[in-house]
């Protein structure tokens, strides 16, 4: 059997090259069933639309998802059949738009509100507009032992990693609380925190949600000879804002400043703490100190 010119235009006029898997279509809801609806785009054969590929919130019914006559964008996801039918997708084509806007609005470092989904042993999942979102137990503020317990809240986060080729959406819970912290926190306002780690060259105090950094230099005026004989992990303690970096995320913190006379802190820790709001009562005075 031979094949002619004549076959293989006629083979061509039967497959419509426009309607390929991939492809973008604007098309009328004709009519619906059980299973979907089917859609006039213009082809040999209605386009189907899968009920679960209506929307991206499964929430809502497949009648107000596409009513009757409405026009609309779709995306087609599977070829054109034997008789021209092809698979319609409008979740898919939201789920486009959804990752175009998140990549939009990690460069403007913008803070999201999600709400918590479920957990796993890594950390918790929240649905950021219809996208599975992952925070990290250790991005978490002050995460609970039972994770389950926060399922059904909601919680502010900012981005860590937007990518859409490898379907991974990875947020911060506690880098958006830095961020909102940062926005009302002033250099010489009086924070009142916990030490919440001992290192060699400082104490880091937790407050608010975010952690702040209280330089072995900015502990007292007097030379600091071990900071385990002035602090101890999970230890109250009240301290200056020295300086902000917003772009770093970083907040130096004094308690320096707030000595009467050199070495204070090391001999009556309590009366200084004691004191500190009053003593912190004239922020640029303290500040002036600190530079003079």
């Amino acid at each position: 059997m031979t094949f002619s010119a004549d076959d293989f235009l006629k083979a061509l006029d039967q497959h419509d090259f426009n309607f390929q898997k991939g492809a973008i279509v604007t098309g009328k809801v004709d009519s619906h069933t059980d299973d979907g609806a089917y859609i006039d785009i213009g082809g040999k054969a209605a386009a189907f639309l899968p009920a679960r590929e209506a929307s991206v919130d499964s929430s809502i019914p497949l009648t107000d998802a596409v009513p009757i006559g409405s026009e609309r964008q779709f995306l087609i996801v599977r070829d054109q059949d034997a008789n021209g039918q092809v698979i319609l997708s409008i979740r898919k084509l939201e789920i486009k738009e959804v990752w175009a806007q998140l990549v939009q609005r990690e460069a403007n470092k913008d803070i999201l509100d999600v709400t918590v989904t479920g957990t796993n042993k890594g950390g918790v999942i929240a649905d950021v507009e219809g996208l599975r979102g992952f925070v990290p137990r250790s991005h978490l503020v002050n995460p609970p032992e039972d994770l389950t317990t926060l399922v059904g809240q909601t919680i502010s986060v900012a981005f860590l990693e937007v990518n859409e080729e490898n379907n991974k959406l990875v947020l911060s819970n506690r880098n958006a609380a830095r961020t909102a912290a940062l926005g009302q926190l002033n250099p010489g306002q009086l924070i009142d925190g916990k030490v919440g780690s001992i290192k060699p060259f400082g104490v880091f105090v937790d407050f608010d949600g975010v952690r702040g950094l209280l330089h072995v230099k900015q502990i007292s005026k007097s030379f600091v000879p071990s900071i385990g004989d002035v602090f101890e992990v999970g230890q109250p303690v009240k301290a200056v804002v020295l300086n902000l970096d917003e772009e770093k995320g970083r907040i130096s913190l004094s308690t320096k400043v707030l000595e009467k006379y050199p070495g204070e802190i090391l001999k009556e820790a309590d009366k200084l703490m004691a004191e500190a709001p009053e003593r912190a009562a004239d922020p640029g005075k303290l500040l002036a100190e600190q530079d003079s």
